[in-house]
């Protein structure tokens, strides 16, 4: 994901949108939104070819957030790009590429694009490809090497150390990305980065909201005929099981701190 290793993510990205790339220009990762209130987005890769502009992002979760955010992203961008322009045009493609780990599916990927019911496309400019990661892994464990050689420059992207050195045997592109693989997880300065504050923002909103709803989901289960105050109790004391926040137990209960210590 950086300006030395262009040319691995071009034959990564020419192998996934079978298009040849002569223009390849990275921009800005992190940047200012439009509301003055969010601190700034954060995208894995932002980039602009000579087929229109590319978004990639590594989700290494299935929390149900990484869709509605993702699609954010993409549609953010979509917008730029027309707003920029002198007439409203389908020249360009608007392309989003997921990379999602621990998510079961039948297939290997899939592409999505706004269609009406009948299939009959609303926009031919707008695509997000989503790559499960899990399924390639197994793919390349089923010992297919038909579909191991079709699919290697993806396949690489769940590998340990020892497997890309077997996959890397007859692949110049592979062997590169070993190597780069290798001399990031020797670098002492190397560190994992944390998501930006808005990013950790959506996130913590998106997990509080679902613990809520499972909270007051097993407290009705529990007794919808018992008065509202005990019912109030009991939702508070599932979420506080749950790990969420006091703060936000008073604000989505309307109990007191009183009351909440009490459980």
């Amino acid at each position: 994901m950086n300006e030395k290793n262009k040319e691995l993510l071009i034959c990564l990205l020419e192998d996934i949108l079978d298009i040849k790339i002569n223009e390849l220009e990275y921009l800005n990762l992190e940047r200012n939104s439009d509301n003055v209130h969010i601190y700034r987005k954060h995208l894995d890769l932002n980039l602009k070819t000579n087929q229109g502009y590319i978004q990639v992002e590594v989700n290494a979760n299935k929390e149900s957030y990484i869709r509605p955010r993702n699609t954010a992203y993409i549609c953010d961008k979509y917008s730029h790009y027309i707003l920029r322009g002198e007439k409203y045009s389908e020249d360009k493609k608007i392309i989003q590429i997921n990379f999602t780990y621990h998510v079961k599916s039948e297939r290997e990927r899939s592409i999505f694009m706004l269609r009406d019911e009948s299939g009959k496309l609303f926009v031919t400019n707008l695509i997000i490809y989503e790559f499960y990661m899990d399924n390639y892994l197994e793919l390349w464990y089923s010992k297919n090497e038909k579909e191991i050689d079709k699919n290697k420059h993806i396949i690489m992207l769940v590998l340990e150390p020892k497997d890309l050195d077997k996959l890397s045997q007859n692949d110049k592109v592979v062997k590169k990305y070993m190597e780069e693989i290798t001399r990031v997880n020797e670098e002492p300065e190397f560190r994992e980065y944390m998501s930006a504050e808005e990013d950790n923002r959506k996130i913590e909103n998106s997990l509080k909201a679902e613990w809520l709803q499972q909270g007051i989901e097993k407290g009705l289960e529990q007794g919808l005929e018992i008065g509202s105050k005990e019912a109030s109790l009991k939702i508070a004391k599932e979420l506080l099981n749950m790990g969420m926040k006091k703060e936000d137990i008073i604000e989505a209960t309307g109990l007191d701190i009183r009351e909440l210590e009490q459980l």
